[in-house]
């Protein structure tokens, strides 16, 4: 086998063979219905390439700045939308304590998702994390941080809100964006069920949000295995979705790609925004 040089490296980095092609990779979708309440549970394994609607590219500038937290100031970036956006998104990072900040793969691709449909997406550091003030709370007072991101967004657009979060950043800020009348849709990336020290999840108060809901998680997650999250989702009001993501772990590792998708999948019904369907 022979390369073209730096050309011919730089087709390996992106995945591509020496002839420029990608390499296949099969696709295979279940959709399986869970009996009782009605929960879909989708399946998904790999894809060849990204099948997903064509959304129109918001302004690249990042913007980087403070919110005045409740601890003090929080670290914040804001990826600008379009003019015509339709909605504005929040997402949140994983556990602090553990590494966790607005610069995570999860939290960057979920941002993407939503960023790809015009949408202005907020991602902050908890109070503790990166450049924020204050000290971590256990959960209790990153509601508070929570509040504060939902806050400055509607102030700031005047439109109906996403929620998104990711691990901790999901279990926190389900329990603000649920009852928040702005927020229409939430996004839960690799719910946390099982506690990996003395925390405990207690997602009771889903048990009234009636709002479009989508969970997407890892086969292997080792934190939340997809017998619990169907106990966990299959009694919650409509409408509801629970997508598993096929050998991707709780950090969806290799599988990013998948994860993304379903975000961009779901988003158009949840929501109604219009996109083509032309694959990217």
């Amino acid at each position: 086998m022979s390369f073209d040089g730096a050309a011919g490296l730089q087709r390996l980095a992106w995945g591509q063979t020496p002839s420029g092609a990608r390499p296949e990779r099969s696709r295979r979708v279940r959709r399986p219905r869970f009996i009782g309440p009605q929960l879909t549970t989708t399946f998904v394994q790999s894809s060849p390439r990204c099948n997903l609607p064509t959304v129109t590219e918001a302004s690249s500038a990042l913007r980087s700045f403070f919110l005045n937290g409740p601890a003090g100031q929080l670290e914040a970036l804001l990826n600008p939308g379009l003019a015509t956006a339709t909605h504005a998104a929040l997402v949140c990072h994983p556990h602090p304590v553990y590494g966790g900040t607005l610069h995570n793969k999860v939290v960057f691709h979920a941002m993407k998702a939503l960023n790809g449909f015009g949408f202005p997406v907020l991602r902050f550091n908890f109070r503790s994390a990166g450049l924020s003030h204050g000290e971590h709370a256990h959960g209790h007072g990153e509601v508070d941080d929570v509040r504060t991101a939902l806050d400055w967004l509607d102030q700031e657009f005047h439109l109906p809100l996403v929620f998104a979060g990711f691990s901790f950043g999901a279990a926190v800020g389900l329990r603000v964006a649920c009852p928040d009348s702005r927020v229409k849709a939430a996004i839960s990336l690799g719910t946390p069920i099982s506690p990996v020290d003395d925390r405990s999840y207690d997602y009771s108060f889903l048990g009234t949000c009636t709002k479009p809901k989508l969970f997407v998680s890892g086969s292997r997650d080792q934190f939340a295995s997809k017998a619990k999250l169907e106990v966990l989702i299959a009694p919650l009001p409509e409408p509801k979705k629970l997508v598993i993501i096929e050998a991707a772990d709780h950090f969806f590792e290799g599988r990013l790609r998948e994860m993304r998708e379903a975000i961009v999948q779901w988003v158009p019904r949840a929501l109604g925004v219009e996109v083509t369907t032309d694959s990217l």
